[in-house]
């Protein structure tokens, strides 16, 4: 399976996994929760826009603001822990390709095994993002 598709298919299962434990009560969102989860969908709502105007942008800023979404993430798992936490990090390890890769030409550097996305690959990451956002929306409410 390519990647953007692999990505898409991982962060749709673990939005349906969270969002049955939600309505299972197995997961109970504490208000401290909540409110992290909704500074976080606000976050990487910021970090990726609208498919439109991401589209329109280089694939140079598109990385960057893949990359701002993960830095999003990281930060959220750094201040809580339990299910958000597990939530948060599986989201970041289903992004975790977007990591290897970049957008400028090597010109002889070292490429540190990165490779070029395409761009159905920035955007099945950038949807990957707004599915995260809106399920922590969702968790939020």
């Amino acid at each position: 399976m390519e990647t953007g598709m692999r990505m898409q298919s991982t962060v749709a299962a673990l939005i349906e996994e969270a969002e049955q434990q939600v309505r299972d009560k197995s997961w109970q969102l504490l208000p401290e929760h909540r409110t992290l989860a909704r500074q976080t969908a606000t976050g990487l709502d910021a970090a990726v826009g609208p498919a439109p105007d991401q589209e329109a942008l280089s694939d140079t800023e598109r990385l960057a603001h893949l990359r701002e979404a993960l830095a999003v993430l990281a930060l959220t798992l750094a201040r809580t822990h339990g299910p958000l936490a597990w939530f948060i990090g599986a989201g970041a390890e289903a992004l975790s390709p977007v990591l290897n890769w970049r957008t400028l030409p090597p010109n002889g550097a070292p490429r540190f095994g990165t490779t070029h996305p395409t761009p159905p690959q920035l955007t099945a990451a950038e949807d990957a993002v707004r599915r995260l956002a809106a399920a922590l929306g969702r968790l939020a409410a």
